[in-house]
């Protein structure tokens, strides 16, 4: 062995020193080697000389480089690979931890939250790959390295090279190109013409493992193992390990059914399975269990409205929005949860410690800062504080010119990424810097727009559109203004205001916004409200998919897609997107109210309440910052009445009226409670005001599961008439 090492370094000696031997396996030797030329150390695996005769350095090089591009925070990535002396190599980082494989050895299983978290990190690694065309072929224990409480998939591209090179089949002693305990049954039978779908059997697999403390199927040879996994049903995990939820059974056994048409089709559709075992509503169908899964505490923030400093004190709108800024690109950097602005900015002006507010939102980090703005001079402080001790982790002022703002928030943004070791896939680095306006003046007015739409009521989104409008007159291909006008002419239409002129701006203000970008997320998703309020549903769901796929972490993508589907009495479909809302954005109470609803309206009632139980909760803490939001009293009255908190209910509608009588939303929701309540008379006097005021979502009203015992009733269908 000694004697293969040294022909090795001898090879590589202008490259790499190789130090030692740090592991074996069935396809490579693992040694950990310094590199040369960056001076850093590297693990460096020599695939054993049979295989490498076996694929050739031609074949093998080819498919290693399509792997080598692969750019994914839970990818060990390949950074070299060639051929020396007849050996052939391929380097990734050498990170300090241990495998998966290590640490079911010291604890054979892993708590549920553990193993769900590993879990749900692999299949989102798997989810990019599968993505760029790459299928691993090899998900085991093995392979998966852990790193600072991150799981970092290994060896992509390695099983393919060599099944393309005529690999070997499984033999008596177990050897073949993949494991026979992960391998799929297609894989087994060797089906070369693989999908993602074999891979997430295969983390079916590992899941089942690190939850079981061995694999699903078991036998003294590969042939044995095989035949199990053909003429066997999966063993029952809750009859080796009785605390597994029932739920977290039921997506087992989808993700190891042996026809791949019946598992799940998406590493992203399996993740988001697992993802409502994370403290989120269930899926449609799924066991209401909820297990909370705790994330690493230093891959989470929320940003803090910035103070305003200001001689003056009336640049609040610029305080808030450089922090919404900040919070929009973090949010786009998979690796990193981000508190919402909302959940951040209910702790404006309160003063209380920053630790006891990471706490309270749940996260690692907090930051904050302040602005002094005097003419065209700008002072901005920021500060990174960690939340467990209160010390301060970055800590950076800048004293700019007022038209270095965007190169100041991209600083920010960058030295977060820094601080918290984040690495960034390059579709990452690019969202973060994504295109704004050159012209200061019409960022301004943009800014002073979205901190009045986000009050949400017909006065702000009016003069919001006009701050909008402002900021177009200066810069005319500003992208976001053009959404945004297009945005507040969709929620005046759908609320206040069921306009011809409104309907009309909606579609060319969203139609103009994706001429400019079309690769901005957010110009999609505008462009898909306001076709569904023009009734062209088809189309907006391409547009809703194509934001998605865009930004998946774009919480109105999934929301608006759902309220369509909902529209049009899509339930199912609007279930789906409500579920998926409420993943993208844990703290809205929103998503998972209407999921409640859209539940009970498939006759779901046991899931409904599961998920009404915790949008509740949320609700409750949400007014506790903010007692002025109309929709949380609303949203809340709904919720307490579908749990048969009957006095509680009435007391949160009567609230909400309370709050603004005349507001043709709060008009609607009011009515849908009395609706429930059984007050048929309560509830169509709100409802025939609401309209009169400006509702003019008749397709809303039509699909509402919550006004469904009004639908028979002259009254109800007069006002429908009218509309």
């Amino acid at each position: 062995m000694l004697q293969i090492q040294d022909r090795l370094q001898t090879a590589l000696s202008d490259r790499y020193d190789l130090q030692r031997e740090i592991g074996r396996g069935g396809m490579a030797t693992v040694y950990l080697a310094q590199d040369l030329k960056h001076r850093r150390p590297v693990a460096l695996k020599i695939l054993h000389p049979h295989l490498a005769a076996n694929v050739g350095a031609e074949r093998f090089q080819r498919e290693v480089e399509i792997a080598a591009r692969l750019n994914h925070p839970h990818i060990l990535t390949l950074i070299d690979s060639g051929e020396a002396n007849g050996f052939l190599y391929y380097v990734m980082p050498y990170v300090h931890g241990e495998s998966l494989r290590g640490r079911l050895t010291r604890e054979r299983q892993l708590s549920l939250e553990e193993a769900l978290r590993i879990a749900l990190q692999v299949a989102s690694a798997l989810g990019y790959a599968h993505g760029q065309g790459v299928v691993h072929r090899d998900i085991k224990p093995e392979n998966v390295m852990l790193h600072e409480g991150e799981a970092m998939v290994t060896d992509f591209g390695i099983c393919k090279a060599l099944s393309a090179g005529g690999g070997e089949k499984l033999t008596q002693t177990g050897m073949a190109i993949g494991t026979p305990a992960y391998m799929s049954p297609e894989q087994a039978s060797d089906d070369r013409e693989l999908d993602g779908r074999s891979d997430l059997y295969s983390l079916g697999c590992m899941l089942y493992e690190t939850l079981a403390g061995v694999p699903p199927f078991t036998g003294p040879t590969a042939q044995a193992i095989i035949l199990k996994r053909f003429t066997e049903p999966v063993p029952s995990i809750r009859a080796i390990r009785s605390s597994i939820p029932e739920a977290v059974e039921r997506v087992l056994g989808r993700a190891l059914a042996r026809n791949p048409s019946d598992r799940f089709s998406t590493a992203a559709e399996f993740a988001q399975a697992l993802a409502w075992q994370s403290g989120v509503p269930t899926p449609v169908g799924a066991d209401p269990t909820v297990v909370p899964v705790q994330q690493p505490p230093g891959k989470s923030i929320a940003v803090l409205p910035f103070a305003d400093m200001s001689p003056q004190k009336d640049q609040d709108y610029f305080c808030e929005g450089i922090a919404e800024e900040i919070i929009n690109a973090l949010t786009k950097i998979h690796a990193l949860r981000v508190a919402s602005r909302s959940s951040a900015f209910a702790f404006k002006g309160k003063g209380q410690d920053i630790r006891r507010v990471g706490e309270q939102l749940g996260v690692g980090t907090v930051l904050e800062g302040s602005v002094r703005k005097a003419g065209t001079r700008l002072r901005i402080t920021a500060q990174l504080i960690n939340v467990s001790d209160g010390y301060h982790v970055w800590s950076e002022r800048y004293d700019r010119e007022l038209e270095d703002v965007f190169a100041v928030q991209d600083e920010i943004a960058e030295n977060i990424v820094r601080a918290l070791r984040l690495v960034l896939t390059e579709q990452e680095r690019r969202a973060i810097e994504k295109p704004r306006t050159e012209n200061v003046q019409a960022y301004e007015y943009y800014l002073r727009a979205r901190q009045l739409l986000s009050q949400f009521h017909e006065k702000g989104l009016q003069f919001a559109r006009r701050m909008f409008s402002r900021a177009i007159e200066l810069d005319p291909n500003f992208v976001p203004a053009h959404a945004g006008v297009a945005d507040c002419s969709s929620f005046l239409y759908m609320y206040w205001d069921a306009s011809e002129a409104n309907l009309e701006q909606a579609n060319a203000a969203s139609g103009r916004a994706l001429e400019l970008g079309p690769q901005v997320a957010e110009a999609h998703a505008s462009r898909g409200l306001a076709l569904t309020l023009s009734k062209q549903y088809e189309d907006a769901e391409r547009e809703f998919e194509a934001a998605v796929l865009l930004d998946p972490k774009l919480f109105e993508a999934h929301y608006f897609y759902a309220r369509a589907c909902f529209q049009q009495g899509k339930l199912e479909e609007a279930a789906r997107w409500f579920e998926r809302a409420s993943v993208v954005r844990p703290e809205d109470f929103q998503a998972p109210s209407l999921l409640g609803t859209t539940y009970f309206g498939l006759g779901r009632e046991e899931a409904a309440r599961a998920v009404l139980r915790r949008a509740l909760q949320i609700a409750e803490k949400h007014l506790e910052f903010n007692p002025g939001d109309v929709r949380a009293w609303y949203h809340g009255a709904l919720m307490q009445i579908r749990l048969g908190k009957i006095e509680k209910g009435r007391e949160w509608a009567d609230q909400a009226l309370a709050l603004d009588p005349d507001d043709s939303a709060v008009l609607y929701n009011v009515a849908c409670a009395y609706a429930l309540l059984g007050e048929a008379d309560r509830a169509l006097d709100c409802l025939k005001h609401g309209v009169q005021n400006g509702f003019g979502h008749r397709e809303w009203i039509e699909n509402d599961p919550d006004l469904y015992s009004l639908r028979e009733l002259p009254r109800f269908q007069s006002i429908l008439h009218d509309m």
